[in-house]
């Protein structure tokens, strides 16, 4: 089978995102992603709508996951419901995001295929994020995420330690069972020594890698190949909407300034992504072009500019958006402050629990 005819699937779990949504697949489907699981949350904006479309339309295969949950939340139990669907089954490889994540391959042309050819004996390659601030915009306007998002953070980022999460696009065959957040779970243990890591920079990692990390190695550059550009916290505006979503994984967590600080930085700009623009507006605008996903995408832009309205009454979001708007960009710490939060993180972990 060549690089060309694999079924590559990608798997998003959504709740009031519709006004990103097209973005999203018009981005994926010019990077080279073949199949698209998408699970929508509780939606008020019309994303399940946006879904049901592009589902007649043989874009995409739409579920509702509208409760109840699992204890382990909101996208974990729509990731169990994925692992047990034949669309998954019979992917050859599979890679799950969020809407807020755009896979930037860097090598070749900038397509799965392209990093599937610089990475022949691959199993599974890290992406590791990239974090993308507000680029100092306040208000939510109508542009795509690619383009109106291009301040980020250093490529070397030794603290936090979440900057250098990652997601896992992995090859199907029969090493794990399950799909995962960050990385596939279940192992095959019989299988685990014939399985071939490799983060985005092109080296080949350890075998911790193959059954429980979930972030990069600090102190050099993970994203040679391939990054995940991770715009996790977009404008101030999108970021209060963001905090009255709830959060996919920890949904019983509501989000604060400590979640943007920690993702807020603004220091490099990053505008690679955008050479994909070729192929991926074409695509974006022949979505936009069908009437009803039209229409559902700016039914979408206003239903985020009257429910900010809207929250701004309570003062818990004003709050919110008022030290949003007082707090100044992050700043990357210094390699020896950010050692000092690393050995501290080190001893943490392996102290007797009290």
């Amino acid at each position: 089978m060549t690089h060309s005819t694999l079924k590559t699937l990608a798997i998003l779990t959504v709740r009031n995102e519709a006004a990103f949504l097209l973005e999203w697949v018009a981005h994926h489907k010019a990077v080279g992603f073949t199949d698209f699981l998408i699970f929508s949350n509780d939606c008020t904006d019309g994303t399940d709508a946006m879904l049901d479309r592009l589902q007649d339309m043989g874009l995409v295969t739409h579920h509702r996951n509208d409760g109840p949950y699992d204890k382990g939340g909101i996208q974990f139990t729509a990731l169990k419901q994925a692992s047990k669907l034949d669309q998954t089954k019979t992917a050859d490889w599979i890679l799950p995001l969020d809407v807020d994540e755009f896979v930037n391959i860097h090598t070749g042309d900038g397509t799965l295929p392209a990093l599937f050819a610089a990475l022949p004996v691959a199993t599974a390659i890290t992406l590791t994020w990239r974090l993308f601030g507000s680029s100092d915009q306040v208000r939510y306007s109508d542009v795509p995420m690619t383009q109106g998002f291009t301040k980020c953070a250093p490529v070397d980022l030794p603290w936090p330690w979440r900057s250098a999460m990652f997601k896992t696009l992995y090859r199907n065959d029969g090493t794990y069972g399950k799909v995962g957040v960050h990385r596939p779970r279940d192992p095959d243990k019989s299988r685990l020594d014939a399985a071939r890591w490799f983060d985005g920079e092109g080296r080949e990692l350890d075998d911790q890698f193959k059954t429980r990390r979930i972030f990069s190695n600090f102190g050099r550059s993970n994203h040679a190949l391939v990054q995940l550009n991770h715009y996790a916290v977009g404008s101030m505006e999108s970021y209060v909407l963001k905090a009255d979503r709830g959060r996919a994984v920890h949904s019983d967590h509501m989000l604060d300034v400590d979640y943007w600080v920690d993702r807020n930085f603004n220091t490099e700009t990053d505008t690679s992504i955008q050479r994909m623009a070729a192929r991926s507006d074409p695509v974006l605008e022949q979505l936009k072009a069908d009437p009803t996903l039209s229409r559902l995408h700016t039914k979408a832009v206003n239903w985020r500019r009257n429910r900010f309205e809207k929250l701004m009454l309570n003062e818990p979001y004003r709050a919110l958006f008022g030290r949003l708007l007082m707090t100044p960009p992050t700043r990357a710490l210094s390699p020896r402050a950010a050692g000092m939060l690393v050995r501290f993180a080190q001893k943490g972990r392996s102290k007797p629990q009290d």
